[in-house]
């Protein structure tokens, strides 16, 4: 039962973070939607962890991060985008599972093992999604806010972009996952967009990839 709590108590502090990483309003509502909760079942949540300090309401009735929980949450995110990186270039897992392996090992990596894995893997900066490890470089995992700021594909109206960055909720969806990189579609790539009805399509040579709307939301591009 104790494992289970902390389990609980890290998925709700990495989604708090995640959803601060992509500047979306951390609202009760959308850690509904992320880690599949019910309303109920968020508030009793987001009132437990306050309870012990980990979170807060702000005015704005946005979920925030306490200093304490902040720390906790950067250390787990910190272990499941190593442990990406090391199910996506040592064993080798295939793209679409990577993220779903990842939520488990995240809980169960202490310190020491994440210190080590980041010197197996030559201390690499981002996830196999384009995302930011935290302390990587000795920062804190954030946008370097020195680059352009990654924007939504779904705003993207045509053209050239690079692939930035794919969400952690996107990351979960095997089917979007398998076909992006599938056809070579993955971070760092430069690709040509158009609109198409109501998706947005993606061309990288000859490989064509309609996006449905509700997933061009959740991967971020920056101009090419």
């Amino acid at each position: 039962m104790a494992h289970d709590l902390i389990d609980s108590t890290e998925m709700y502090l990495r989604t708090v973070l995640e959803l601060e990483e992509e500047g979306i309003p951390a609202l009760r509502a959308r850690l509904s939607e992320r880690l599949g909760l019910s309303a109920p079942s968020i508030s009793e949540g987001v009132a437990r962890l306050a309870s012990h300090g980990l979170l807060h309401l702000g005015e704005d009735r946005t979920v925030q991060l306490t200093e304490r929980g902040r720390e906790w949450a950067t250390h787990v995110m910190r272990k499941h985008r190593l442990a990406e990186r090391l199910l996506a270039d040592v064993i080798g897992l295939d793209p679409a599972y990577i993220h779903e392996e990842a939520c488990r090992w995240e809980h169960v990596i202490s310190d020491r093992v994440a210190d080590k894995l980041a010197d197996l893997l030559g201390h690499p900066t981002t996830s196999p999604y384009g995302n930011p490890i935290p302390g990587a470089d000795g920062g804190d995992g954030d946008r370097d806010t020195s680059e352009v700021a990654a924007t939504p594909l779904a705003d993207v109206g045509g053209g050239q972009v690079r692939l930035h960055s794919i969400s952690e909720s996107l990351q979960g969806d095997a089917d979007v996952i398998h076909v992006l990189y599938e056809h070579g579609m993955q971070a760092g790539e430069v690709v040509t967009v158009s609109r198409d009805g109501d998706g947005v399509a993606l061309r990288l040579d000859e490989h064509r990839v309609l996006l449905p709307v509700e997933a061009a939301r959740l991967v971020y591009v920056v101009p090419a």
